[in-house]
């Protein structure tokens, strides 16, 4: 009876380790299967083989198109599916990293904003992220929410920001180089001691923004709205202020430099009167 047992065992554990063995198992099946089907056609080989022929012939045909259509079909759906899977996790780390205030929570969003953006979504739900220090050169977020993320001492050169929300967002001692900024909402905003060289900031909202000490040459402020907006010790050499909306002569004053900046007509008229020397220096 022991012996038996034991043999009983011996079978079982054989069987699981077969079955732990994806490749070996399909193999096995495949010889089975195959040893099965051979045998109950060996008459029809013996006695009718062109007749039999045919027909192993149309059912090849008909594998080739269950192949190339359902085949290929299932496949696509399969890989949307991961792709979707893949995007969804992207999303749910970004949550869950979010209000985590350390390096690596940082470093984990940014590398799932740019794994998101190979995957052409854009359009990311950033608030209250908290990504400083970090590299963003080229990231595309046009249209996101980044509402008073903390993105401060971080590169984000020639980044497209593009109607993307950033009331209340930090991005204090920043480079945002050639950024695209147009029509972004940055209302309350933190530009101080930023780079904001050749920035388009056309159609911005940018109200009570605070660019004390930050770099806007040659940065494009056309038609954006300036009430409130914090300019002093801001560098504005060649800045094309042409259309701000709520900017007044008071605000221009604590400007770092006016060179070659350009204004509307009246605007321009008071600075000249008023500041000759930003225009001048």
């Amino acid at each position: 009876m022991q012996l038996l047992k034991n043999r009983f065992k011996q079978l079982g554990d054989t069987f699981n380790q077969v079955i732990e063995k994806p490749l070996l198992t399909s193999t096995l099946v495949l010889v089975a299967v195959t040893v099965v089907v051979l045998s109950l056609s060996l008459k029809y080989y013996l006695n009718d083989f062109d007749s039999f022929w045919a027909q192993i012939l149309a059912e090849a045909h008909g594998m080739i198109f269950d192949i190339a259509v359902i085949g290929i079909l299932i496949f696509w759906l399969n890989q949307n599916g991961q792709t979707r899977q893949r995007i969804r996790f992207y999303k749910d780390e970004i949550d869950d990293f979010r209000l985590w205030e350390s390096e690596e929570a940082a470093f984990r969003t940014v590398g799932n904003i740019k794994r998101l953006n190979r995957h052409n979504i854009f359009e990311i739900n950033l608030v209250n992220c908290f990504l400083a220090k970090t590299n963003l050169n080229y990231v595309n977020l046009k249209g996101s929410n980044m509402n008073s993320a903390n993105i401060s001492q971080s590169s984000m050169i020639e980044a497209n920001l593009e109607n993307t929300r950033l009331n209340q967002t930090n991005f204090e001692n920043s480079n945002l180089n050639q950024a695209n900024l147009k029509g972004a909402y940055a209302s309350g905003a933190n530009f101080k001691d930023a780079f904001l060289i050749k920035t388009q900031f056309e159609n911005a909202f940018l109200i009570k923004a605070n660019f004390n000490n930050a770099y806007l040459m040659e940065a494009n402020l056309s038609n954006s709205y300036l009430m409130g907006a914090d300019l002093e010790n801001a560098s504005l050499y060649k800045a094309d202020l042409r259309g701000a909306k709520g900017l007044t002569i008071e605000q221009l004053a604590k400007a770092k430099t006016l060179y070659l900046a350009k204004f509307d007509d009246e605007l321009l008229d008071q600075v000249k009167n008023l500041i000759p020397e930003l225009v001048g220096a």
